[in-house]
């Protein structure tokens, strides 16, 4: 880069990244692959751990990628929506996850300690909602911007590879109103039962989407964010943007996760080259989603937790295609015919 980035300055600017940001080395990516050729198995039969470190070989600029650190990153918001009566959880569970996380006794947490990932969690103003976005747009364009920033402050530069997700009582909704917002359909197209509301109250929320499709219609994609979106949500956004710069490559985690990276899609495709889809969530939206944004999730595995929680296990598959890659011999080296 020429340039600092970050902290961003509009939302503008994000439709420039790309031109401004690191891009993937195809270079090394095809490096990656003349050595996958060469190691002591059948070509491709390792599958998508091959394309995975073909992906992490460009992202990071070499042919032997390693993972000497592996960052987490939760954020934890709240939602206006939330009183629409979507959620069967108040917001104070927000809170109480959060500690529960800095505790240790949360489920990322074990998954982060078998995976080798440090786990960070950064609340964003959790006694600050953002505003109901069936009556109002959920952030300002200045909210939204700081959301984007903290998140984007919170990357550690030395890290390989980051693991994004969230948690906040509502944000299945706010995953389903961003992914129709970018995407298009109705609320019922997008929403699931999320932490297990009942029929009636997946209705809620699909009636809740559709107010806020209809109030924010419109829109460009950084717009749609701040319109529907939250700010862990943003938060995401931003420390994906901060990877892409620091040359670092992204597992997303599930349906929310993947939302909130939607707008930097819509934006511009180039701005998740980097990125890798952890796992595809039970959520119905996420499968959807995924097809429109073009993404290959890593695992499927009926979870529908957050946290990073998919991603984490990813993260493990990751691990063990680096040390396939780096670890087999050669047929040369090991004196078994390739021919």
């Amino acid at each position: 880069m020429t340039e600092p980035v970050f902290p961003l300055r509009s939302l503008a600017e994000v439709a420039t990244l790309a031109d401004r940001l690191p891009a993937p080395d195809a270079t090394m990516a095809e490096a990656a692959r003349t050595r996958q050729a060469q190691l002591t198995k059948p070509q491709g039969s390792l599958g998508m751990l091959e394309e995975m470190v073909e992906l992490m070989a460009a992202v990071r600029g070499t042919a032997r990628p390693v993972i000497d650190r592996a960052q987490a990153l939760v954020f934890a918001g709240n939602h206006g929506v939330c009183a629409q009566g979507i959620s069967q959880f108040p917001q104070e569970v927000t809170v109480q996850m959060v500690a529960n996380f800095h505790s240790g006794g949360a489920a990322i947490n074990q998954l982060c300690r078998a995976a080798g990932a440090q786990l960070d969690v950064i609340e964003i103003d959790l006694d600050k909602p953002t505003a109901d976005f069936t009556q109002a747009a959920a952030m300002t364009e200045a909210e939204c911007l700081d959301a984007i920033n903290r998140g984007a402050a919170a990357v550690d530069p030395a890290a390989d590879v980051l693991i994004v997700g969230e948690m906040g009582i509502g944000n299945t909704t706010i995953a389903a109103a961003l992914a129709a917002g970018i995407c298009g359909g109705a609320g019922a197209d997008w929403v699931g039962m999320g932490t297990g509301v009942n029929p009636e109250g997946v209705a809620r929320k699909a009636a809740a989407v559709d107010a806020g499709l209809a109030r924010h219609a419109g829109l460009d994609p950084m717009g749609t964010l701040a319109a529907l979106g939250g700010r862990e949500e943003a938060a995401m956004a931003g420390a994906v943007l901060a990877a892409r710069a620091h040359r670092i490559l992204v597992i997303l985690d599930g349906f929310v996760c993947t939302a909130a990276v939607a707008p930097l899609h819509a934006a511009d495709p180039r701005l998740l080259d980097h990125c890798i889809v952890g796992h595809v969530s039970a959520e119905p939206g996420h499968r959807r989603l995924l097809a429109t944004l073009g993404k290959k999730p890593v695992l499927d595995l009926g979870m529908r937790l957050g946290e990073a929680s998919g991603a984490a296990v990813a993260l493990l598959v990751l691990r063990a295609a680096l040390e396939c890659h780096n670890g087999m011999a050669t047929f040369g080296e090991a004196g078994v015919s390739s021919a």
